[in-house]
């Protein structure tokens, strides 16, 4: 298992708005031993789907990082999709949720669902 900071320049990046809510999230559950995860999947539209999702596992080969008190979990099958990265919270009139700014997405569906 690579262990790295929120300093680090590789990987996926987690937002201090996206931290805040993991946080907030697993504090409610009472679950603060789980770790955030983001794989990727074969499916939808376009080819890939996204999966993001509080686990208690750890897989041989994730690459872990810290932010701001959250362990975000990528396993090594999905890093290279996700390499570089940007998991956000919105939470405004028009959306809420979690975003993915991924810049290794070529393309997407049009319901925003899946990419290649």
């Amino acid at each position: 298992m690579t262990v790295q900071n929120e300093t680090a320049t590789q990987g996926v990046t987690l937002t201090p708005a996206a931290a805040a809510k993991a946080k907030a999230l697993l504090e409610q559950e009472g679950r603060e031993d789980l770790s955030l995860r983001i794989a990727v999947q074969p499916g939808g539209c376009a080819g890939l789907r996204y999966q993001l999702f509080f686990d208690d596992r750890t897989l041989d080969g994730d690459h872990t990082l810290n932010f701001e008190g959250v362990t975000l979990a990528v396993d090594r099958m999905s890093e290279p999709y996700l390499h570089g990265a940007v998991i956000d919270f919105v939470d405004s009139i028009e959306k809420q949720g979690f975003t993915i700014d991924n810049p290794n997405a070529t393309g997407s569906c049009a319901c925003g669902d899946s990419f290649n």
